[in-house]
């Protein structure tokens, strides 16, 4: 060791992880090296700034490291320039300082990594196009192919993510990410074709490709019968993240019982699972198990707070509190931690588009549209935008679209018909569409209460009555009780009227409009003056969140912060 070089010293302790002494030392040398040129050769400068910068990436102080990375390449290419010019003797052979230098290209993608750190896309892409093709390791032309498909530019992209496959057949985020940019299942499938046929134990790979294909294109129904094989496969049972893509997708099938239930089931199986955790405690929030979000959102933050899914289920809990300026600024906080989370957006969407800043609120939807273009609900927030600035017309192409797009389902059929319902010109073609959805899917929700709003605006109660019963006999659901309850007020049935706001208010004791359903009923009985009456009436407002903001305290001390929280 008496004969090793100080440099080597350096190097040393980098490979040993002792990323805090690298960074004195080298600190240190380099100001010597500043103060006298002759001290150190050009290839030992190259190291020091190497190692030097990636002491200070190790401490998260990414600019810095950039500028480091920039000096380490300017000193490079000095000393590709000295070489070439030097006859090669013998003695350069056995230097052994040439055969170690930290590599070029590792260089370049350390910068690259920074640059996405510092949110700063067009550099890092820069730097890694820079390097030809042939010298692209797998990870290069992973964070390519992720940079390219945020930019947009999906045939880059697309040639990326092939070059990760060609090199390693088994990167699986790489398939998705080939699906996700709609490349055919068939073709992504036969890119790993021999090494499913080498390898025991991978025949279920094919099916998993099958799987995930008609998860990008919006085909739910096959995506869930899929999984659902895959995951009956004893050796892929208790699969956590199977269960979490199941669950997402009875999300978006608008089976919100069945995704709580896998949500729940993925939860038990790994207490410190993030991922999805979002949508699920959002699913909470819209049943009205308020404590239950609470809960979901300390154990988040507990496991992790520079991920965006403990900020959405914090923001969900204020949005579904009513408290919007709160709700606004964790979403915003959650798009800075991550930009990708579609959760995030619509959160921070809904948020704003109850505070009346509906323009800005559909630049988010827009976004979150962009990122997830099979998810209706981001159509749906985008569409409640337009009819609350009584865009109607553009509503309407809106749904129009996505009919077209994501197919006829129940859940297309009864978005368009909600955006009909808002125009008098096409309540008829509301009514067929909506029961068009019923017919394939009689226990839908969202088509059952819309068909029950056009049937009260007929004044048809029994109708509605029989319709609801129906709906209710195999699944028990707040806003159906509830509308239940005032169909029964109509027809004067006040006992059985009771008990059904009771039901709902036992499922969601939040429910304004179930207490004020009680209220105005006991009222009846016992009429005092007609006054109160009309009050009640006007608190009902229209949307099932309450447009206005009321309730929030906090409003002023959110404010201050909300304008460093913008979009990008």
């Amino acid at each position: 060791a008496a004969n090793m070089s100080v440099v080597e010293h350096v190097r040393e302790m980098a490979a040993a992880g002792l990323h805090s002494n690298v960074r004195l030392l080298s600190g240190l040398l380099l100001t010597m090296s500043v103060n006298n040129p002759e001290l150190f050769s050009p290839s030992q400068k190259y190291q020091l700034l190497v190692y030097h910068a990636d002491s200070l990436f190790h401490d998260k102080e990414y600019r810095n490291a950039v500028s480091k990375y920039t000096m380490a390449l300017q000193q490079k290419k000095a000393l590709t320039k000295t070489s070439k010019v030097r006859p090669s003797t013998g003695n350069a052979a056995s230097n052994p300082q040439s055969q170690c230098l930290p590599s070029e290209i590792e260089v370049k993608y350390k910068m690259a990594e920074c640059y996405t750190m510092l949110k700063q896309d067009k550099d890092a892409i820069a730097i890694l196009d820079g390097i030809p093709s042939r010298q692209r390791t797998p990870k290069i032309n992973m964070m390519l192919a992720n940079l390219y498909k945020k930019a947009g530019q999906e045939r880059s992209s697309v040639t990326s993510y092939k070059e990760v496959l060609r090199q390693c057949p088994l990167a699986l985020d790489a398939i998705l990410g080939l699906l996700s940019l709609s490349v055919k299942g068939a073709e992504v499938a036969s890119m790993t074709i021999n090494i499913i046929q080498s390898i025991p134990n991978l025949d279920w790979l094919s099916v998993w490709i099958k799987a995930y294909a008609f998860v990008y294109t919006g085909d739910n129904t096959r995506a869930i019968n899929t999984i659902c094989s895959l995951e009956k496969k004893s050796l892929l049972r208790d699969n956590v993240d199977l269960l979490g893509s199941l669950a997402d997708l009875y999300f978006r099938a608008g089976d919100n019982k069945n995704s709580i239930l896998k949500f729940e089931q993925a939860q038990m199986l790994d207490p410190y699972l993030i991922k999805g955790m979002d949508v699920y405690g959002y699913l909470l929030a819209r049943e009205g198990r308020l404590e239950d979000v609470e809960n979901l959102g300390c154990r988040l933050f507990n496991i992790s707070d520079q991920h965006a899914e403990p900020w959405v289920v914090s923001g969900c809990h204020s949005f579904y509190s009513k408290r919007y300026s709160r709700a606004l600024y964790l979403g915003a906080k959650a798009i800075q931690l991550n930009s990708n989370s579609v959760q995030a957006l619509l959160l921070k969407g809904a948020a704003l588009r109850n505070m009346g800043r509906v323009q800005e609120a559909i630049i988010h939807f827009r976004e979150a549209i962009r990122l997830a273009p099979c998810r209706l609900d981001c159509y749906e927030g985008l569409i409640e935008c337009y009819l609350a600035s009584n865009s109607i017309r553009e509503a309407m192409v809106m749904a129009n679209n996505v009919y077209k797009t994501l197919g006829a389902n129940a859940q297309t059929l009864t978005l368009l018909a909600t955006v009909c319902l808002e125009d008098p010109v096409t309540q008829e073609k509301a009514k067929t569409l909506l029961d068009k959805a019923l017919t394939q899917r009689p226990d839908y929700i969202k088509a059952v209460v819309k068909k029950a709003e056009l049937l009260s605006r007929e004044q048809k109660y029994e109708d509605g009555i029989a319709l609801l019963r129906n709906a209710l006999a195999n699944q028990s659901d707040c806003v159906l009780h509830r509308i239940l309850g005032d169909f029964l007020v109509a027809v004067n049935e006040y006992q059985e009227a009771m008990d059904q706001y009771s039901i709902a208010l036992s499922l969601d004791p939040n429910d304004q409009k179930s207490l004020e359903g009680m209220q105005k009923m006991e009222k009846e009985e016992s009429p005092t003056d007609a006054t109160q009456e009309e009050d009640v009436d006007d608190m009902e407002g229209s949307g099932e969140e309450g447009d206005l903001e009321g309730s929030d305290s906090e409003a002023a001390q959110w404010a201050d912060q909300e304008q460093w929280f913008g979009m990008q």
